[in-house]
């Protein structure tokens, strides 16, 4: 049995304004043991938690090959409320049985929505 995902780690310069992004467009809460350099954000809707941790300056911001997927039903309809709040996703893309969506935050880590993957 494969160990199950349940944090995904950023590092972020500015670890307030990336927290306040998942708690607004994404529902994320803080948890009550933060510290000065540990942020771990918990999503209202279970699964993995994010953990923001202070990038030190050798840290090349955005450079990293992490992508955040946000599964959501209706990938315009979130698109549009999230653009209205100063979010803005790219283009949907279209697949064989799923679409989605990419953007960055605030700290140039790529998050994408999707209504879902098909697996063989």
């Amino acid at each position: 049995m494969s160990p199950p995902i349940t944090r995904i780690a950023l590092y972020v310069r500015d670890m307030p304004k990336i927290s306040a992004f998942y708690q607004k467009h994404f529902g994320f809460q803080p948890s009550d043991m933060d510290t000065e350099d540990k942020i771990t954000l918990r999503s209202p809707a279970g699964g993995c938690s994010l953990v923001l941790l202070q990038a030190s300056k050798g840290h090349r911001i955005g450079q990293s090959c992490v992508k955040i997927v946000f599964d959501v039903d209706d990938i315009a309809a979130f698109k549009k409320a999230k653009e209205a709040e100063g979010l803005k996703f790219g283009v949907i893309h279209k697949g064989p049985g799923y679409e989605f969506s990419n953007a960055r935050d605030p700290a140039k880590n790529l998050i994408q929505i999707s209504n879902g993957y098909l697996l063989e």
